[in-house]
């Protein structure tokens, strides 16, 4: 029994002994998976990436993680051989890394913020009794279907209106005038209650006829025209339906306040 022990301990250290001699041989560090041409695939961006994959509803496996390593791999190949053609230091592509620089740094200033400014369970009940109070006593939610056009400047939502006046649809005025992302959407924003927005805009909707557009609309970081598509009721939803999209809400009322705090303490020059 004594000579069966020392002989698996034996073959332990014999085993451990070989992979240290095939990861030096391999030259890679501890924490990398894979390296192309001296440029370190850390087994981070490797989770970093399955994570992602995950999100997009695919399934962990062996063979998923070695198509993200093979992915980063052909990345780093593509982007290798642009900095040998010179790519990497024109205008475009200067431009294209600015522009993902401070798409990240701004995604990671929201993420830190509210990471440091949670919503709480108790915040998300809270609004919740809040919202259905609110409903006064016949207890319905009324939700209104808005479409938006933002722009910079009172004379630029002034000439988005005439636009609309004289016969332009709103959705093509959005798509070549608005500034905000759901342009592409014509101006599109889904359904809405009132408490979910900010108080000029809240107040506005609620007096529309449907397929009314509002005046322009001052806020913080621009301008605003809003049109009514369709207005509907319906009864309140329990605590437990409700509970994502409050939470949603209350996240977003966070962000939108943060955001527009940040904008009161600076300097924005608009050409």
């Amino acid at each position: 029994m004594r000579k069966l022990v020392l002989k698996s301990i034996l073959l332990a250290a014999l085993v451990s002994a070989t992979g240290s001699i095939f990861a030096q041989q391999s030259g890679l560090p501890i924490n990398a998976a894979a390296s192309v041409n001296g440029v370190i695939i850390t087994n981070d961006m490797v989770e970093q990436g399955i994570r992602v994959a995950l999100s997009q509803g695919q399934k962990d496996s062996p063979e998923l993680r070695k198509a993200v390593i093979e992915k980063y791999i052909e990345v780093l190949l593509l982007s290798q051989q642009a900095e040998k053609d010179g790519l990497a230091n024109s205008e475009k592509a200067n431009t294209q890394l600015a522009m993902i620089r401070q798409n990240y740094l701004a995604d990671l200033e929201l993420a830190t913020f509210m990471e440091k400014n949670p919503v709480t369970d108790a915040d998300v009940r809270a609004e919740y009794n809040k919202q259905v109070a609110s409903l006064g006593p016949q207890g319905m939610i009324v939700e209104y279907k808005i479409s938006d056009i933002a722009v910079a400047t009172e004379a630029d939502a002034q000439a988005a209106m005439s636009r609309i006046k004289k016969g332009e649809t709103f959705d093509k005025v959005a798509r070549s005038a608005s500034l905000a992302p759901n342009k592409a959407q014509g101006g599109a924003a889904g359904w809405v209650q009132p408490g979910q927005l900010p108080q000029p805009l809240s107040v506005a909707i609620v007096n529309l006829s449907k397929g009314q557009v509002s005046a322009p609309i001052q806020m913080q970081q621009g301008w605003y025209l809003i049109k009514l598509e369709d207005k509907r009721s319906s009864k309140p939803p329990s605590f437990e339906q409700a509970e994502k999209a409050v939470r949603a809400g209350l996240m977003q009322k966070k962000q939108f306040e943060f955001l527009s705090q940040i904008a009161k303490d600076s300097k924005i020059v608009v050409q």
